[in-house]
């Protein structure tokens, strides 16, 4: 068996804390068990190697998550990589080419899907190791996990089973009827009374399976050539494209705990702490949560029901049940993101301004985690200065290594390679000026320090 883990999202629905480089999958407001703080997608995988299956797990991911999967779980977890932002079909697609042309999967290998930011406990992992089993005794295309509803919901889609059929070998699963896109909650009602479950979007399938329905509609096995093609592959869902086109679906129950923790509301209540960060919540304030990344103090008092969020993209005040329309409410900001996490630490904006006259200057406040470095860059649009304020390493200057401490000033123009390491965590405030402040704006030469050292002169 593979497993393939789905990071995607925009992350507009735990706004302000998420953003289009940092979905809520990333962030960390859930506990470990020795009570340090952990990301959703840090505790799956977690729960992933305590499972035995992390020697078998594929992260399928957009470029723009690349380097937070890599700081949250290390530079050794596989990437699968989209060349562009799609849906689930032509992610999956992807992935499935990869595990075939790539890793040299058995076409007789059973492919398990699931997102990477479930709230489950262990059991559910061991579960998915069944899967394969459903699809060969019910002669199934597709197997699915459906979990057991503990109460009407509109928040999700359902699976509407046919019939449940006896097993040789202790397995539980049904054959499916149809399934029911999010209904309205008296709807949901109807159908947990027909033992409906919801769908938590885990696929099963044989490698074969989608290996042959690429092949079926025009498209290329092949890893590198499909990569090439990407934007032929259809922009759907793979419950619509796959899933709901299937011959024969199997699903099967899980009673266990599942959570989806999408919103303000789910989130909170999986908080071991009502308040992450500088802040306070007044005893007569019940069920209230305060998380605040900013430096400065927020005090919330007599309110109760609400959720405070602070960070560098902005502030919310919101009613628990009202927060669950947060990604409308702020369509209307187009702002960059504030704060992003990198395989090396991460950086965050202190200030931004556009010039009439075009120019721009953007201030940024940089964290290097001891030992990691940046990549071996240059810049074509803006000139930077960087000033050491805390730590100590190594920077590589147009291929000169020299030492860096606190109160060292760099000046780094347009067109000059540059890179940094630090010894232990490094702070540098970096001030860019340019005509063009984005990300895109970083060609990169090298990525290992080693190899860098070896250019230096």
């Amino acid at each position: 068996m593979r497993l393939v883990l789905l990071s995607g999202g925009s992350g507009k629905r735990l706004w302000p804390l998420s953003n289009d480089s940092r979905s809520k999958q990333f962030l960390k407001m859930l506990q470990r068990p020795d009570g340090q703080a952990e990301s959703m997608v840090q505790r799956v995988w977690r729960q992933i190697a305590a499972a035995g299956l992390a020697t078998r797990a594929y992260v399928a991911t957009s470029k723009a998550q690349t380097e937070m999967l890599w700081s949250q779980l290390g530079n050794d977890v596989p990437l699968i990589i989209e060349p562009q932002r799609r849906d689930t079909f032509p992610a999956i697609a992807l992935a499935a080419a990869y595990l075939y042309a790539m890793e040299g999967a058995s076409l007789n290998e059973t492919i398990v899907v699931m997102p990477v930011d479930p709230y489950v406990e262990e059991p559910f992992f061991h579960n998915l190791l069944q899967l394969g089993q459903v699809l060969e005794e019910a002669e199934a295309d597709i197997a699915l996990v459906g979990v057991e509803p503990t109460s009407p919901s509109d928040k999700y889609g359902y699976i509407v089973p046919d019939l449940q059929l006896p097993s040789q070998n202790g397995l539980a699963y049904q054959m499916v009827a149809r399934f029911q896109e999010k209904p309205r909650e008296e709807e949901a009602a109807v159908l947990i009374e027909q033992a409906a479950l919801w769908n938590c979007g885990v696929f099963a399938f044989k490698l074969d399976y989608l290996i042959n329905l690429l092949m079926e509609m025009g498209l290329p096995i092949q890893y590198e050539e499909l990569v090439k093609q990407y934007a032929r592959l259809p922009k759907n869902s793979f419950d619509y494209e796959v899933v709901e086109r299937a011959r024969r679906v199997a699903v099967m129950p899980y009673s266990g705990q599942w959570n989806d923790l999408g919103t303000w509301n789910t989130l909170t209540t999986m908080m071991k702490d009502p308040v992450i960060g500088r802040g306070i919540l007044s005893g007569n304030s019940q069920d209230s949560h305060l998380i605040n990344e900013l430096d400065i103090p927020i005090v919330v008092m007599g309110l109760s029901n609400i959720i405070v969020a602070a960070g560098p993209d902005g502030i919310l005040v919101s009613d628990k049940a009202a927060s669950t329309g947060i990604k409308q409410a702020i369509g209307q900001f187009e702002d960059r993101p504030m704060f992003e996490e990198r395989r090396w630490g991460y950086y965050r904006v202190i200030d931004y301004v556009k010039y009439a006259a075009g120019n721009e200057v953007l201030t940024k406040r940089i964290c290097i985690r001891k030992g990691r470095n940046l990549s071996y860059q240059y810049h074509e649009k803006r000139s930077e200065v960087w000033t050491i304020v805390a730590g100590s390493g190594e920077a590589i200057i147009n291929e000169r290594l020299q030492r860096v401490a606190p109160g060292d000033v760099l000046l780094i123009e347009k067109g000059c390679r540059h890179s940094v390491r630090a010894d232990e965590d490094l702070e540098i405030i970096e001030v860019q000026t340019g005509s063009e402040l984005v990300e895109e704006d970083i060609i990169r030469s090298y990525m290992d320090w080693n190899e860098m050292i070896q250019i230096c002169v």
